[in-house]
């Protein structure tokens, strides 16, 4: 992925209506650099599929964003899927739970479930098994919702690539990484720079505050956003949401990294700037609670995922 271009397009969006949102998709894209020609291109939509619990607010709204994405991407002559990583379940389940499977059947578009890794060597060195469907693509569609984070304060574009880990691999880093001394948010910025070329569309019609990832509160900000750089993404919806940047470890890491996109000043607003939105209310938690998963829990979670995951099969 090339973290180059300093674009963030911004839009107000109120409602998920299906006719607006596909407006709203529309007129994102069509104000970033050049796309190129998706005809016949392997686009993956990835959007957050993190649980079927309390899933129409933790995951990324998905008979209604996810299926006005995979419409636009279908009108360009794009070959579309969608997958994910889903912490409990699978990607399948999560989207029957939440009602979305029905409406991607409709459309068209598989899901592709992460069971296939390809282990790849980030820029520190470090290895990582990320999912083959999520690196052969031509094109990866981030598609994340606005959310507040326990562990990360808040989590927008960079988080969500978090699972193109596949599997059991996800909460292995939360135990071997996640520690005081840890490079969790460091090694997650670096997942960028191994993955193809992306595109983020963000969620922000509903966004969770308070906490999170799965048990928060809605908060109507009613916002849409699109980027090809990720890091940018984040700095503008940062700024926007009235966060302090360095009080969230994934912006560091992107900063301490010298990733392009991650000064608010470097930006540019082809639609409308940060300042522009009256953002009054969302609450994101004040101390960050521990990343690291304990080998008990990690135990107890990967029996759970794969008792999931066996219950799916046989259904």
């Amino acid at each position: 992925m090339y973290c180059n271009s300093t674009t963030v397009a911004l839009i107000s969006q109120l409602s998920y209506q299906p006719s607006s949102l596909d407006q709203a998709v529309d007129r994102l894209f069509s104000s970033l650099d050049d796309l190129g020609n998706l005809r016949s291109a392997r686009v993956l939509l990835k959007p957050n599929l993190i649980t079927a619990r309390n899933g129409l607010l933790a995951c990324t709204d998905a008979r209604r964003f996810i299926a006005a994405a995979a419409r636009w991407f279908l009108s360009q002559g794009a070959r579309v899927s969608v997958g994910d990583s889903p912490s409990f379940g699978t990607a399948k389940t999560v989207l029957a739970a939440i009602g979305a499977l029905a409406d991607l059947q409709v459309l068209g578009v598989p899901v592709v479930e992460f069971n296939r890794n390809r282990t790849v060597v980030l820029p520190g060195g470090k290895q990582a098994a990320i999912a083959v469907a999520a690196l052969d693509c031509d094109l990866l569609v981030n598609l994340p919702r606005v959310k507040a984070h326990s562990q990360m304060r808040v989590t927008l574009a960079v988080k969500n690539y978090f699972g193109c880990l596949s599997g059991l691999h996800k909460p292995w880093w939360h135990m071997v990484h996640g520690g005081i001394d840890g490079q969790f948010a460091a090694l997650l910025v670096d997942l960028l720079a191994v993955l193809p070329s992306s595109l983020t569309l963000v969620d922000g019609i509903m966004a969770m505050h308070r906490t999170g990832p799965v048990h928060g509160e809605p908060f109507p900000l009613g916002l849409m956003a699109a980027c090809t750089n990720p890091v940018a993404e984040d700095t503008a919806l940062l700024s926007l949401l009235a966060i302090d940047p360095s009080h969230c470890p994934l912006w560091e890491a992107a900063s301490q990294a010298g990733i392009r996109g991650s000064m608010l000043e470097e930006l540019v607003f082809p639609l409308a700037a940060p300042a522009e939105f009256q953002v009054h209310g969302f609450v994101v938690p004040e101390a960050l609670g521990s990343i690291r998963f304990n080998p008990f829990r990690f135990v107890k979670n990967s029996i759970k995922r794969l008792l999931l995951q066996r219950g799916s099969r046989c259904s």
